[in-house]
């Protein structure tokens, strides 16, 4: 396949080099490759279509100013006692990639025990469980710490981030979609809500990363919640949504200094019947109190550790 620079694509299509690199860090030109710090396109792709836009979004809660006082107060203990100590700390981080891997493959199907995951994630394997099951343990952990690293980095939400995390989420399980768009139609069995078309997947996909610009002066849970379940409605991808959206979800309250949400799976049934309540109204609040909820018993936890 022949290349060209992004000066030369900037030359042939007219439009600037620093949209065209935006464009090849979001993931929108398809074949683009990076050679160290530069970019390179398929001489052969077309001129990319703009689809920069401004968003009015309909999405609303209703609860007082007061409703997230108690999970902010704790947030506050909570860092009025950093820097954790260290061994607090990394026993605490065990605990949460167990809980969360294992409640959110449970949530998906997975099989293993709590002490089965535990098992899979210090290395050994587990007789008469699949393949795939211990990958979905290995794999979660693994987007877990690619997880981390983003909030550390500071560094806005792209596209590219999303592809990346669901490539860590399919990986060895599913290398034919693994960090791309689904090319099909489906369904979501028990949902009121279908999910995008998807010849729409791309267009939907940079207006929601810039709707999720807009949301930055909402309280983090309250984002937290949007960009879960806008992200589970387009429904980009054939399979790992769920575990997507529960990751970047997670990336919104962590940049804030909150503990991960773990959702469990013993929640299962009002997990879903809020969030697909959000699909179809607009209407979040049923959906932030779940997670308020969870995120003061994650809050909790942590407290009752330090001390």
């Amino acid at each position: 396949m022949e290349y060209m620079t992004t000066r030369a694509a900037s030359e042939k299509w007219g439009i600037g080099e620093r949209r065209i690199r935006t464009l090849c860090i979001n993931g929108r030109i398809e074949g683009a490759v990076k050679d160290g710090i530069f970019w390179l396109l398929p001489k052969s792709t077309a001129k990319p279509t703009d689809k920069r836009f401004k968003v009015e979004d309909n999405l609303y809660f209703e609860l007082p100013k007061t409703f997230f006082a108690e999970g902010d107060k704790k947030l506050a203990k909570l860092n009025a006692k950093r820097p954790l100590p260290k061994n607090t700390l990394l026993s605490l981080r065990e605990n949460t990639v167990l809980e969360w891997t294992y409640n959110s493959n449970a949530i998906e199907g997975n099989t293993l025990t709590l002490r089965e995951t535990k098992v899979v994630l210090e290395g050994l394997t587990v007789g008469g469980k699949s393949v795939t099951e211990h990958l979905e343990v290995i794999n979660h952990k693994e987007a877990i710490e690619f997880l981390e690293e983003l909030v550390k980095s500071d560094a806005p939400l792209t596209e590219r981030d999303i592809k990346d995390i669901h490539a860590l989420i399919l990986k060895k399980i599913d290398g034919t979609n693994v960090g791309g768009y689904r090319i099909e139609n489906v369904i979501i069995s028990g949902a009121s809500h279908k999910p995008t078309e998807h010849f729409l997947l791309p267009e939907l996909m940079e207006k929601l990363v810039i709707r999720y610009g807009g949301w930055q002066s909402l309280h983090p849970i309250v984002r937290a919640a949007y960009i879960h379940g806008e992200f589970v409605k387009i429904h980009p991808f054939i399979d790992g949504n769920g575990r997507t959206a529960r990751l970047l979800m997670n990336f919104e309250v962590m940049k804030a200094g909150y503990p991960p949400i773990v959702i469990k799976k013993e929640i299962r049934t009002e997990y879903y019947d809020t969030l697909d309540s959000a699909h179809t109204t607009g209407d979040y609040t049923e959906f932030i109190r779940l997670l308020t909820k969870q995120e003061n018993e994650s809050l909790d936890l942590y407290l009752s550790v330090i001390g």
